[in-house]
């Protein structure tokens, strides 16, 4: 760095990637919950609304690797403004949906939106964040997914209430507006597209960075089917036990509330003393809160269950994202981010039919364990191809 040149710093971030990636997060959230209704409201089934709520991720995964000439042809700011564009007009299709053809247009358009606006702001932190920072900037990012998933659906519950259930889907429309007029409104200097690869096709780069990919990349998939599984799991769980809709709903409330709030403390433990020290108490701890949370019989246990996998979580705050940034190679990261995030995104996917098929299979606390010895496998992993000694 030059005499002249000012060291970076994280609140740099703040308008051109945090904001927005806010403002996005707020949008789905506040939509997710209320699409199986609305599915239901047009005519679907229980089993088609399943489906039509499950098909954003599927637009996700489906976009995952197009992403990259996307973002590679427009660069990371404008692939985010048309991103937040294209969710818009993908919501739209939901409002004034007459069959649950249109619906499920919309949420797959919305989810594929999703994937391009991922791959950018995180191809773009990779690039423009010292190593040093890196776990802190991805810690808040972080930190904004976990605001955006707790302010979207307060948001959408106070507008079905006031408005009705049909008019929470100006909701997302509002808010992926307003994250691509920040958008437009940032310099571009703030939001500087990452140089271009050398040519190398996805499937190359896959090839060339297997090893990465085979090792540290299965075990960061493996906390993201952990934290997908705890989603899941809290929500079964209190309905194995019997426990009251409210008090689980409350008691969940209550354990995310201290996940948001130890978001950066994750970020601070990565840059100071390495990666393996946030991989490793996050990945076991959940492991052991899951296999505990099959011994939660009564509201005391679950909460404590609940209050540990959230501490769990918090520790590793961005850790998936700080690890893609860390092995993504200069000359093609945003082809090996794709190919990542479609491993991270095909993890989380399968989550929610592999515990399906489990509990039908073997019970519910079965599955729930199965989710833990893979959490397990993945501490091991981490602890093993994380490297010992970490230049910050």
């Amino acid at each position: 760095m030059s005499k002249t040149e000012k060291p970076f710093q994280i609140k740099s971030l703040v308008y051109p990637v945090f904001l927005p990636s806010f403002l996005f997060s707020v949008g789905e959230a506040g939509l997710i919950p209320v699409i199986p209704a609305s599915a239901e409201a047009l005519g679907a089934d229980i089993a088609t609304a399943g489906i039509i709520a499950g098909l954003g991720m599927l637009g996700t995964l489906f976009a995952d690797i197009p992403a990259v000439k996307f973002v590679n042809y427009f660069g990371e700011r404008k692939a985010m403004i048309l991103a937040s564009a294209a969710a818009a007009t993908g919501i739209l299709f939901a409002v004034f949906a007459t069959s649950i053809w249109m619906l499920s247009i919309g949420i797959f358009l919305t989810g594929a939106c999703h994937a391009v606006f991922g791959l950018a702001r995180h191809g773009f932190i990779a690039e423009a964040v010292p190593i040093a920072k890196r776990g802190r900037a991805l810690a808040v990012l972080g930190g904004t997914f976990r605001a955006g998933g707790f302010v979207g659906p307060l948001l959408g519950a106070a507008v079905i209430a006031i408005w009705g259930l049909s008019s929470v889907y100006w909701l997302p429309v509002v808010f992926s507006v307003l994250a691509g007029l920040v958008l437009l409104t940032t310099k571009p200097g703030a939001l500087a597209d990452t140089p271009p690869n050398n040519g190398h096709s996805i499937i190359f780069i896959a090839k060339r960075e297997g090893h990465k990919l085979r090792t540290l990349g299965l075990a960061a998939t493996t906390l993201a089917i952990a934290r997908t599984a705890r989603t899941i799991g809290l929500p079964l769980w209190a309905l194995y036990i019997h426990l009251p809709v409210q008090t689980a709903a409350l008691y969940i409330g209550i354990a995310g509330a201290l996940d948001f709030a130890l978001f950066y403390s994750s970020g601070q433990l990565v840059d100071r003393f390495g990666r393996r020290w946030a991989a490793m108490p996050t990945l076991a701890g959940m492991a052991l809160s899951l296999f505990a949370l099959t011994l939660a019989q009564d509201s005391t246990g679950f909460l404590i269950v609940a209050i540990a996998l959230s501490l769990s979580n918090a520790l590793g705050s961005g850790l998936v994202m700080v690890i893609g940034a860390d092995l993504a190679p200069k000359d093609a990261r945003n082809e090996f981010l794709a190919f990542y995030r479609l491993m991270i995104d095909g993890g989380v996917a399968l989550t929610a039919p592999a515990i399906s098929l489990m509990t039908l299979a073997f019970g519910l606390p079965l599955a729930i364990a199965g989710v833990g010895v893979i959490t397990i496998c993945g501490a091991i992993g981490m602890w093993r191809h994380i490297p010992r000694f970490e230049i910050n």
